[in-house]
C-alpha cells in the first residue's frame, strides 16, 4: 500500500462568489422612550462579494402580530436563498407599542431606500427588488409593494425609490376592516379610530392597489384560523381585477405559520418566482 494514501491535491472550479453576512446594519434612527433617546433600526444582509456582477435583492419581513419580531430567526433559509442568486436582507421595524400605523411601513420603505443607496456595497441591482414576509410581515410586504404615496417616505436617502418589483406575502391580512372589528384585542399597531372611514381605508392594502402593482405570489394555509385563507383570496381577486400578474398558492390543511412553509419545495417555488419576476 502506498504511503499517505489519504492525502490528495484537488482543484475546484470557482463558479460562485463568496458570501458574507453583514449583521446589525443600521439603516434608520428613530426617537424612543418618549422621544428622549434615539433608537437604531437594523437589518441583517447576506450578500455576494463581487466586483463585476449585481444581483436581485429580496427583503424579508418577520411576523409576530406587530408585538414581536426577529430579524435573525429566518437567517438559515435566507442564506440558502442568497446562494441561489440573491442578496437577502432581513429587516427590523418598530412594533405597535413603539409606533402605530404607519410606523412599520415607513421603516420598511426606509430599508428599501437604504439598500438602493448602498447597492454598490452589497452588489445589488437597483432595478430588481423583491419583498416577502409572513403574517404581519406579509401585510407589510403587501403594503410596501402597493403604497406609492410620498407621505410614507420619511428618513434618510429620500432621493432613492422605495418601489419593489415583486412581492410574496405569506398568510397576510389584506382586508383589515372585518378582522379589526371582530378582534377585541386588536394589535396596538392599529390603534387608530376604527370608526374613521379614512383611517380604515389607509390601513387596507386593497385601498392602494392600482394597475401599477408589481407581480404577487400569495401563499396561505387553507386551515389558518389566525388569518383566514379568504384574506389571500380577497387580495388575489382584487389583483386579478386589475390584470396584475398574481398566483395564489394554497397549502392544503396547513394552519398559521405551520411547518409546510419551511420545507424546501415551498422555498423552491418562491425562489423560482423571484428569479422569473426579477430576472
Amino acid at each position: 500500500m502506498a504511503a499517505n494514501a489519504d492525502r490528495e491535491t484537488i482543484s475546484i472550479k470557482v463558479t460562485e462568489p463568496i458570501f458574507y453576512l453583514d449583521e446589525e446594519v443600521t439603516f434608520a434612527q428613530n426617537g424612543a422612550w418618549f422621544e428622549h433617546v434615539t433608537r437604531d433600526l437594523r437589518m441583517n444582509i447576506i450578500y455576494p462579494q463581487t466586483d463585476n456582477k449585481t444581483y436581485p435583492c429580496v427583503i424579508w419581513i418577520c411576523g409576530g402580530y406587530w408585538t414581536q419580531m426577529s430579524k435573525s430567526a429566518h437567517i438559515p433559509y435566507l442564506a440558502d436563498l442568497a446562494r441561489r442568486g440573491f442578496v437577502t436582507a432581513s429587516v427590523e421595524y418598530r412594533l405597535g407599542h413603539e409606533a402605530p400605523f404607519p410606523g412599520a411601513l415607513i421603516d420598511i420603505k426606509a430599508a428599501v431606500r437604504y439598500l438602493r443607496a448602498n447597492a454598490k456595497r452589497y452588489s445589488i441591482d437597483i432595478n430588481k427588488f423583491g419583498v416577502a414576509g409572513e403574517s404581519a410581515g406579509g401585510y407589510l410586504a403587501s403594503m410596501t409593494a402597493l403604497v406609492r404615496s410620498k407621505e410614507f417616505e420619511k428618513g434618510g436617502h429620500l432621493d432613492q425609490s422605495s418601489a419593489v418589483q415583486a412581492a410574496c406575502p405569506w398568510y397576510a391580512p389584506c382586508d383589515l376592516t372585518a378582522l379589526i372589528k371582530e378582534n377585541m384585542q386588536r394589535p396596538l399597531f392599529f390603534a387608530g379610530d376604527i370608526n374613521d372611514k379614512q383611517y380604515l381605508s389607509a390601513i387596507n392594502p386593497l385601498t392602494w392597489l392600482t394597475a401599477e402593482a408589481p407581480p404577487f405570489l400569495l401563499i396561505h394555509g387553507t386551515e389558518d384560523t389566525t388569518v383566514p385563507f379568504v384574506q389571500s383570496e380577497i387580495l388575489y381577486e382584487a389583483l386579478k381585477k386589475q390584470n396584475i400578474d398574481v398566483r395564489l398558492l394554497a397549502l392544503e390543511g396547513e394552519g398559521h405559520a405551520g411547518a409546510q412553509f419551511f420545507q424546501r419545495p415551498l422555498w423552491d417555488i418562491m425562489t423560482d418566482f423571484f428569479r422569473e419576476k426579477l430576472g
